[in-house]
């Protein structure tokens, strides 16, 4: 690498807290778009609207999506949360939260299906069935219809589900703010796009007193999960290449 490269390599490091191959090899084989590339992901890092531990537990989040499931940038981003005073806790609860993702197979599938079946259509709770969606609405602030099926249907389910969604927020471990920044992400995601769950994040985190200029930064640091593109990409192209002796 010549002086610039190395200049290069220092000024991101800097900004950004790690170095690795990945960004060696856009550096080196793509200078002008490696500039470009580096201008995209500082954004969040300059502005410091977000402090520098929410970043990177927000990043976490984002490459442990199990839409998503970046290894690499994974691991680039737990190093960077403890070094930025992260524990191991908060990190588990980062994977608690992210988990629940799967649920929106129901979010979504459920509704299509009654739609198709016309089943539990018109259908009212039982008394136990109303005391469990009080106590839903209670803790986490909102309801989609969705959930009434998923009681009618199979209250251990819903219960259970319950119970694994509010987890995370029997603790404090986690501001609830972040929890909010981190739902965002998840579901604002290239990965995901789950629109109803970005509004109801948006919701409650404004009513949390979350700014604007708070959640579009949560935005800026999710719209460069594209980047993944190169984690995966760059190791097999290498490993093709070394093969054909390149």
């Amino acid at each position: 690498m010549d002086e610039e490269g190395k200049r290069q390599a220092a000024s991101y490091r800097e900004q950004l807290g790690y170095w690795n191959q990945t960004l060696e090899y856009l550096l080196e084989n793509d200078e002008e778009f490696f500039k470009i590339y580096k201008k995209l992901v500082s954004s969040p890092y300059k502005n410091n609207i977000l402090d520098a531990k929410s970043r990177e537990l927000i990043n976490v989040a984002l490459s442990s999506a199990p839409t998503n499931l970046s290894k690499d940038t994974l691991e680039v981003h737990i190093e960077n949360a403890l070094d930025q005073g992260a524990t191991e806790k908060e990190i588990l609860e980062v994977f608690k939260l992210v988990s629940v993702l799967g649920m929106h197979t129901c979010a979504v599938g459920v509704p299509i299906l009654v739609d198709e079946t016309g089943k539990y259509e018109g259908a009212e709770l039982n008394g136990r069935q109303e005391e469990l969606k009080q106590k839903f609405i209670e803790k986490m602030g909102y309801w989609h219809e969705f959930r009434n099926t998923l009681l009618l249907n199979d209250e251990h389910f819903f219960e259970s589900y319950y119970e694994f969604l509010t987890n995370p927020w029997e603790n404090d471990v986690l501001s609830p703010k972040l929890k909010e920044f981190i739902y965002i992400a998840i579901d604002s995601a290239t990965t995901h796009l789950f629109d109803v769950g970005i509004r109801v994040h948006i919701q409650s985190a404004l009513r949390l007193g979350a700014t604007f200029e708070e959640i579009m930064e949560v935005f800026k640091l999710t719209s460069a999960q594209g980047v993944d593109t190169f984690y995966a990409g760059i190791p097999i192209l290498e490993s093709v290449l070394a093969k054909r002796g390149k």
